[in-house]
């Protein structure tokens, strides 16, 4: 039995039917970006690759001699090992950079054995293709609702009660680990190359109804170290928009719950206020520094939002988000999640 060669567009439509996604790329390809679900199968390791692409430069013949003996140890490897436990039924798709040697040599090993395998015309370049062609052209018709709120009137944790309430949601923060702000770095969760950003947008737009309204926040252009989609983020701001509101006492309650992760440690947070010493001067940072030395943690929050926040936020949201003046607001009663529920359960659309 030979694999079967689909096209990517084949492979996509289906790609939650194969038994299993195999990426034969080496792990650090892999790492950078790869198909949703897919698991790391490499017929080559990061070492490996860069010891055959060298000896390439001096001898093709004798690179593929070497490269063939190090993928025929590895492949027999991950059938001793990690593919020791699929039956005969099991149908797994295979993949590497361009669908050539690598993901080939894996394909045909496993077709041999008796398992019904389909390679990856073009490969992850193929894929990556699609992807960059796809989103513009399914953001299209999506009916976007956009969250809009001052920093600290939760606007996460509404999509998050969205959610649970069986609403749709695009939660763009939650794929990029980040919160979109200065001091929004996830703790112990990096952010996932632009590559990968980008494909975890596209496996959620494809699995939207886009008969239902689909709820996003009104992000920036960047959320930390990603960038949003140019097609996306242009629908994002042309579309209706929901504005919460929460008073301040309860913005500080709940800020100073989401962020005490850095109330652990002050000179970290220290270091990343000294970034806005040419938004407010160093006088004003210097003095937020002194309250965190007091851990004045309130008084922090408060004066972060009232001196750096809450104006940021005032001279961009109509500019870029223009239909929220006219859009509907929300009081909250307060920062719990109980409250958010409460609202997002009396949504009517």
């Amino acid at each position: 039995m030979n694999p079967r060669i689909v096209s990517v567009q084949e492979a996509c439509a289906g790609l939650d039917g194969f038994g299993s996604v195999l990426d034969a790329r080496s792990p650090a390809e892999h790492e950078e970006d790869h198909l949703p679900g897919a698991r790391s199968m490499p017929v080559l390791n990061n070492e490996e690759r860069a010891l055959v692409g060298t000896q390439y430069k001096l001898d093709s013949f004798e690179a593929r001699r070497l490269g063939a003996g190090l993928v025929a140890a590895n492949i027999a490897r991950h059938l001793q090992t990690s593919l020791a436990d699929y039956d005969r039924h099991w149908e797994p798709l295979i993949y590497c950079w361009r669908g050539g040697q690598r993901s080939s040599s894996l394909a045909t090993v496993l077709a041999r054995v008796g398992w019904r395998v389909s390679l990856l015309e073009g490969g992850y370049k193929a894929f990556r293709g699609h992807v960059l062609q796809q989103i513009p052209r399914l953001v299209g018709p999506i009916d976007f609702r956009v969250v809009c709120g001052v920093t600290g009137s939760g606007k996460t944790q509404f999509l998050q009660s969205l959610l649970k309430a069986g609403h749709q949601v695009l939660d763009l923060e939650a794929f990029a680990s980040h919160r979109g702000s200065l001091l929004g770095a996830v703790p112990d969760a990096p952010q996932p190359s632009q590559k990968q950003f980008e494909t975890q947008i596209w496996n959620a737009l494809r699995r939207l109804d886009p008969l239902r309204p689909v709820f996003v926040e009104s992000e920036s252009k960047k959320v930390g170290n990603v960038q949003v989609p140019e097609a996306l983020m242009d629908r994002i701001r042309a579309s209706p928009c929901i504005t919460l509101e929460l008073s301040l006492e309860h913005r500080i309650a709940l800020l100073c719950r989401e962020y005490a992760h850095f109330f652990e440690h002050p000179d970290a947070l220290k270091q990343q206020l000294q970034k806005l010493n040419a938004l407010v001067g160093r006088a004003q940072v210097g003095e937020w520094s002194n309250q965190v030395d007091r851990q004045d943690w309130a008084g922090l929050v408060q004066s972060l939002l009232e001196l750096h926040y809450d104006p940021s936020y005032l001279r961009s949201i109509d500019r870029n988000f223009p239909q929220r003046a006219k859009g509907h607001r929300i009081a909250l009663m307060g920062p719990s999640p109980a409250d958010y529920d409460a609202a997002a359960s009396s949504l009517s659309l």
